[in-house]
């Protein structure tokens, strides 16, 4: 794992958005298609507005993937990362590939869960971006998390800790309205990824940077699973490292 610690979370994002452009641009010279797994949150703006400003990368050849989305939210909702992503990212890139979302409110969630992992169950992931959540999680997968499965994308319960940052960063207007399960990408299947790039933010994230880069792996520390990636970039700022013993 490569650790980069920024002054601030501007410069944080700028300097991910511009790691993840490289890494799109060299595996572009290696094949047809590549595969990208995004992710969304408060943490990733500034990765996001930089880079759909990034020149040369070939939009038309990435097909992208959702990371996680909530149970019960249309697109519609403000809170909805489909949502997120159609306005802060899809909008903005040209000629993109192709963009597949998790359908939240699907009337039979099991059965979106299915078609997402035949959609990608056979693709090879060359890059995920993602951060780590407050309580550590990845994607959503909450402590403790499932370390056993493989499947690419599973149901997912949501703990007290993941809703109320929701709401804390002002995605809900009260606790209540935060939706107690998601679709989430597998901790298994981000692993599966041939780069992977973590953007952590703010000193609300530092226990849990401490705990992901610190402690034993383990799922009561889910983004400690990263510790075992061998291409992994973590991009920190000064606030979210401020625990680390080194």
């Amino acid at each position: 794992m490569k650790i980069d610690v920024s002054e601030n979370d501007n410069e944080l994002g700028e300097k991910a958005a511009r790691k993840g452009a490289g890494i799109l641009r060299a595996f572009a010279d290696e094949k047809e298609r590549l595969a990208l797994v995004i992710p969304t949150g408060a943490s990733q703006l500034f990765m996001f507005e930089q880079l759909i400003v990034e020149s040369d990368i070939p939009w038309d050849r990435i097909d992208v993937f959702h990371l996680d989305e909530y149970v019960g939210i249309s697109p519609s909702h403000t809170a909805s990362f489909r949502r997120y992503l159609r306005e802060r990212f899809v909008a903005k890139v040209p000629n993109l590939g192709s963009f597949h979302e998790i359908a939240g409110d699907a009337l039979d969630v099991q059965a979106e869960i299915s078609r997402l992992n035949d959609l990608i169950g056979s693709r090879d992931i060359d890059l995920c971006f993602a951060g780590i959540g407050e309580n550590g999680h990845l994607a959503f997968n909450d402590p403790p998390a499932d370390f056993e499965t493989n499947d690419p994308y599973i149901l997912v319960k949501l703990d007290e800790g993941c809703r109320r940052q929701q709401h804390n960063e002002g995605w809900f207007e009260n606790l209540g309205d935060v939706p107690d399960h998601a679709i989430s990408m597998s901790v298994n299947f981000i692993m599966k990824s041939r780069r992977l790039i973590i953007s952590v933010p703010d000193a609300r994230k530092a226990e849990a940077v401490r705990n992901s880069l610190e402690e034993e792996v383990s799922p009561r520390f889910p983004a400690s699973i990263l510790q075992r990636h061998d291409h992994c970039d973590l991009f920190l700022d000064r606030d979210s490292s401020k625990l680390l013993r080194q």
